[in-house]
């Protein structure tokens, strides 16, 4: 598609309220989970899954007792030099991978991301995860899961399950990235 055509028919699928009440949602099951915020950890997968990351880390930390600090749960994972796409694709610039302070070693590890496809971006996020430590147990929660799995990934915790075709676009825009918060198919009757 080029700057000229008019792209294909697009739908909302979830409005900048539905999106923030999801989270709010998955930041319950996460804490669930766990049984509490001790040791958890969650790493956001650039671009869109580090901001959801800081917000469910926010939402993680509204509710927990005492005063912690959303900062010291939530960090970024680059997985780029692990994709097996890389030979495929245009050039991809890495992100910085951010730890929080206390690492990973031994922790809970919720990965972020958000749209969960053929899953190799988390089996990608997994084998570079293995370089910075071994957690205790590593979860995966999703703002969207629109199916058409190539590898044995699952998500544990789903903000909305869309069903899609293989030609249409799952786009999720967030207000830190793209000024607005939506998540829209693209190609759609």
């Amino acid at each position: 598609m080029n700057e000229n055509s008019v792209p294909d028919a697009a739908r909302t699928v979830l409005t900048g309220d539905d999106i923030e009440r999801v989270l709010t949602r998955v930041a319950f099951e996460i804490i669930e989970a766990n049984k509490g915020t001790d040791d958890l950890v969650l790493l956001g997968i650039p671009s869109r899954g580090f901001p959801l990351a800081q917000r469910l880390a926010a939402r993680i930390a509204a509710t927990a007792p005492g005063n912690l600090d959303p900062a010291s749960l939530v960090g970024q994972l680059d997985i780029t030099m692990y994709r097996d796409d890389l030979r495929h694709s245009t050039t991809r610039t890495p992100s910085p991978t951010r730890l929080p302070a206390g690492g990973i070693e031994g922790k809970v590890v919720v990965l972020v991301d958000d749209v969960l496809y053929s899953g190799r971006t988390i089996r990608a996020a997994l084998d570079a995860l293995a370089d910075w430590g071994r957690p205790r147990i590593v979860r995966l929660a999703v703002l969207v899961d629109r199916g058409h799995r190539e590898l044995p990934i699952r998500a544990d915790h789903v903000g909305k399950n869309l069903p899609t075709a293989k030609s249409e676009k799952v786009r999720v825009h967030l207000a830190e990235i793209d000024g607005k918060n939506e998540v829209v198919i693209e190609g759609a009757a």
